[in-house]
């Protein structure tokens, strides 16, 4: 069994919650209810700054610039087309400077918190252990709704395309490729730490979705 998918058994309940979640299943089948995206992205937006640091800090702690390459490929997406897509949102949404600005919830504050803490500690396995359960517990929902159907409006539609097809499933499975190579080379301490750490995250995952529901 490949590390990461032994981590991905340990927090089973909250993954299989987080990827077949209400909110992601009526956003792929228009149903979700404006406000909700409305909250959705305006919160999700506030993670782009920690998510940037933390994916840089992993680029910076990569064993070789052959390990690094990838990361640096997908920090462009973060920072150009996926930036890109919530500024068009926020307009054709009509989500206002006020609630662009909203204070961050408690759900995305945890997530903030964990961000930090990864990148904070200088351990490549402990960012890897959070951009795995990120990225992969996306491309977990939105590939079964992909290509998403061609009456949605772009904030859906291009929220399941950015998180699904070739180019995403390859940054996830070097993401875990990464963390699978690291694994064997961590002592108990260690992998109990990479354990903890990537359960939380699936735990953060969960929650968020679930605030963005109830919003």
């Amino acid at each position: 069994m490949r590390p990461t998918e032994h981590l991905r058994q340990l927090a089973a309940d909250n993954w299989h919650a987080a990827t077949t979640h209400a909110f992601t299943t009526e956003l792929a089948d228009g149903t979700l209810p404006l406000d909700k995206m409305r909250w959705y992205l305006a919160q999700d937006y506030q993670f782009i700054d920690g998510f940037v640091r933390l994916l840089a800090s992993a680029i910076a702690h990569a064993p070789s610039l052959a390990d690094s390459v990838p990361a640096a490929q997908f920090l462009a997406v973060i920072t150009g087309p996926e930036n890109t897509y919530f500024l068009r949102s926020f307009e054709a949404l009509d989500v206002t400077t006020d609630q662009q600005n909203a204070a961050a919830a408690p759900a995305t504050r945890d997530f903030q918190a964990l961000m930090a803490e990864a990148a904070a500690s200088g351990r490549y396995e402990l960012m890897l252990a959070v951009l795995v359960v990120a990225e992969w517990t996306y491309l977990s929902w939105a590939t079964p709704v992909n290509p998403p159907r061609e009456d949605l409006p772009f904030w859906f539609a291009e929220w399941i395309t950015l998180h699904a097809g070739d180019g995403f499933e390859g940054v996830v499975e070097y993401l875990r490729a990464q963390l699978d190579k690291v694994w064997p080379t961590l002592d108990a301490a260690a992998q109990s730490e990479v354990e903890e750490l990537f359960t939380r995250a699936v735990e953060l995952e969960r929650a968020f979705f679930d605030a963005s529901y109830a919003a």
